[in-house]
């Protein structure tokens, strides 16, 4: 526990030197009931103490009196703010000694509470010889057991330290530290808290989820009762592009909205495997922000990752559909078997990772204490899920979802029994967490686009060796940039983590984190993944031909290539490749450049017709299509089916949550728009956002293109 507290000690004094001022501003200018309602958010069930002598809450009053409603949140006190500070600014080697204002420190107050209040661990005998050290903030908290047969040297050894009280039996050192961890904890969600409450300057938009109109859209297409549809070629194409273009609208939404950016770091905080607990239960606090920088290196490398697959699979299908060479077809048709190896990989681990800390399905897994050598925590399910057949079937059919080595195949009747609950009992599909279901649909999105590959194209199974391949050049790259979470700093943008929600943090922390990238690896993260996805199209077609000239020319040591090879890239080479680069030719860039330069999928807009619509449908498209946050709200669903057909689009509905919305024959673009009916049939936060990404992209709409009657 010792570490623990060491950490959440730092984390509070980085805090208060960034914000301490703001902090007491802010406290001071709340009133009771809404100081009352801050140290309640601070407690995960919103109980607190009345007073110091409250004794509803069992051990609480024996080890944090001081944390009460009564002598906190009264307008006149700053108690709240003396031990803010004092915990923020003093070592806990000092708050050990003495506490605020002279009063006891943490060791007297533990052993008077022993003494008055019986205070003592449940398993205090397992400590018998052990002795915890409070010497110096070096080795603070430390503890050690007694060698049987050296007792009484050890001992006499340590007699100055045990007589000045920094040397104490590890039972009561358990308790100082708990007592001490209690606080710190506290302390750290009270900064997040206040700022939630009562920052002036932090943007109050709904904290929205990530909720793809593809993504979490993915389980309309999990109707497998009947064969689906056999797609063409050309339409998986189309079908693999539209995933792409989803993620980059993603992309594009975490590098300019900072809702976006600090949710889908939360989200990545909050699920990281450190929260499950190991073989002994043990797992690390919540609320310590030594991950909060690899939570939003996490965040943006996901969707950077994401859509580099899609764009990769996109064009292998395009290869395929224009190459009549079976020798080509072959290689070309084992890499695309690869690729979507590796999305289903990534979506089935981003499924596990959200279903092990939601819906109970915490308490079906485990994390290993022994982490692999390219440093993934690895968590897997402890326990046969079957009692939960009758029980639970909605987490049955989730935990069976998260089973080791399941294939597409296999994943397609659970897929299919958890649609077909949710079509028996709608109620069911709420009980889900936002976050699961938006990677359940991920998960579908692989598996439905498999399904329908696999009805034109017999794939090979996955070479997970293959040299020179995206599979594991994906890999390569992932282990490389999870490594520089060990110097990615992003404190002063991100910590406390609603931070990003301040003028201009998100973009810092953007900024600071491609800078990081780019000093490490030679070059911006994007270009990272879209050099990779060239240079893969190229080793494929010079594989292609190092195979046709062997096959022509048997002789030994000959070989013929058209195509230059495609070395790896040094950090140099990068970086002087990255000089001949445009600003804008990075489709993946989470730092927008203010060069003016279109996308590169940016084409010329066609005129578009202008719209007279009553106030209601002017009302739900001013909502979507505004650029101002502060006009940013919900919409219901209904609401915005109507509105679509009031200017004229007809409305069909596809399997499971999907429509399709058809533009009337006077409009000059006449492509469908396809959408998901989100989750509890409210439109808001990101799945606002993206409709508005969706709707502008497609038809070109602002502001300026509906007028009221």
């Amino acid at each position: 526990m010792n570490e623990i507290v060491r950490t959440l000690h730092q984390d509070l004094a980085r805090k208060f030197k960034h914000h301490g001022s703001r902090i007491e501003q802010m406290w001071r200018s709340l009133g009771q009931e809404e100081r009352e309602n801050v140290l309640r958010n601070a407690s995960g069930d919103r109980s607190v103490l009345k007073d110091p002598h409250d004794t509803s809450l069992g051990r609480v009053c024996s080890f944090i009196p001081e944390w009460n409603l009564r002598d906190l949140t009264r307008p006149s006190s700053d108690n709240l703010l003396d031990i803010l500070k004092y915990r923020a600014t003093t070592s806990l080697t000092e708050q050990y000694i003495s506490g605020v204002d002279g009063a006891r420190g943490d060791h007297e107050y533990i052993v008077d509470s022993m003494r008055r209040n019986g205070l003592r661990l449940s398993d205090a005998s397992t400590y018998k010889d052990c002795y915890t050290l409070f010497l110096d903030d070096k080795q603070y908290g430390q503890s050690y057991k007694i060698t049987r047969g050296k007792k009484d040297e050890v001992l006499t050894n340590m007699k100055p330290g045990i007589e000045a009280g920094f040397i104490i039996p590890q039972d009561i050192g358990e308790l100082v530290l708990m007592r001490q961890n209690y606080l710190l904890q506290l302390l750290n969600i009270f900064v997040e808290d206040i700022f939630d409450t009562a920052s002036t300057t932090r943007s109050k938009a709904t904290r929205p989820t990530r909720t793809s109109d593809v993504a979490t859209a993915a389980l309309a297409t999990l109707s497998f009762c009947s064969p689906p549809r056999k797609l063409g070629i050309p339409e998986l194409v189309d079908s693999s592009q539209e995933q792409k273009t989803s993620w980059e609208d993603y992309i594009s939404l975490i590098s300019t909205e900072p809702t976006v950016l600090s949710h889908e770091v939360n989200l990545w905080f909050f699920t990281r495997p450190e929260l499950v607990g190991d073989e002994k239960g043990r797992s690390m606090p919540v609320h310590t922000d030594r991950y909060i920088s690899g939570a939003v290196l996490d965040a943006v490398h996901g969707a950077v990752k994401a859509t580099a697959t899609w764009n990769y699979i996109s064009q292998l299908l395009a290869l395929l559909d224009s190459s009549p060479d079976r020798r080509f077809r072959v290689m070309v048709l084992q890499e695309l078997s690869n690729t979507c190896y590796l999305e289903l990989t990534r979506a089935q681990v981003l499924f596990k990772r959200n279903v092990s800390v939601f819906s109970g399905g915490n308490r079906w897994f485990e994390r290993k204490s022994t982490v692999r050598t390219d440093g993934i925590v690895r968590v897997s399910m402890k326990r046969n899920p079957e009692s939960l057949m009758i029980e639970n079937p909605q987490l049955y059919y989730m935990l069976r979802l998260c089973q080791d080595n399941l294939d597409w195949s296999g994943s397609v009747p659970w897929l299919q029994k958890l649609e077909d609950l949710h079509r028996a009992h709608p109620l069911e599909k709420d009980k889900m967490a936002e976050r699961e279901l938006s990677s359940l649909g991920d998960l579908a999105i692989i598996v439905t686009f498999l399904q329908s590959l696999s009805l034109v194209e017999q794939l090979p199974a996955a070479n997970k060796k293959q040299k020179d391949s995206f599979l594991l050049r994906v890999s390569d790259l992932e282990t490389k940039i999870g490594r520089l979470k060990e110097e990615l700093d992003l404190g002063d943008f991100a910590i406390p983590m609603g931070n990003l929600l301040e003028p201009g943090m998100s973009s810092g922390a953007l900024a600071s984190l491609d800078s990081h990238v780019h000093q490490k690896m030679g070059t911006k993260l994007g270009f990272l993944y879209e050099e990779l996805v060239d240079d893969s199209v190229v080793k494929l077609h010079k594989r292609y031909y190092e195979s046709k000239a062997k096959a022509s020319e048997p002789r030994a040591g000959y070989l013929v290539s058209t195509i230059p090879d495609a070395p790896e890239s040094s950090d140099h080479q990068r970086r002087e490749k990255e000089k001949t680069r445009p600003a804008h030719s990075s489709a993946y860039a989470i730092v927008p450049e203010a060069t003016g330069f279109p996308s590169s999928n940016a084409r010329p807009a066609p005129p578009q017709p202008k719209f007279k619509v009553k106030a209601t449908t002017f009302n739900v498209f001013l909502l979507l299509l505004s650029r101002s946050s502060a006009a940013r709200g919900s919409i219901s669903w209904d609401a915005f089916v109507a509105a679509m057909t009031d200017v004229g689009f007809s409305v069909t509905p596809k399997l499971g949550s999907i429509y399709t919305f058809v533009p009337p024959e006077n409009m000059v673009t006449r492509r469908n728009c396809t959408l998901h009916r989100p989750h509890k049939s409210c439109i808001e936060g990101v799945v606002l956002l993206i409709y508005s990404r969706r709707l502008k992209r497609v038809y070109e709409w602002d502001e300026s293109t509906f007028t009221l009657v």
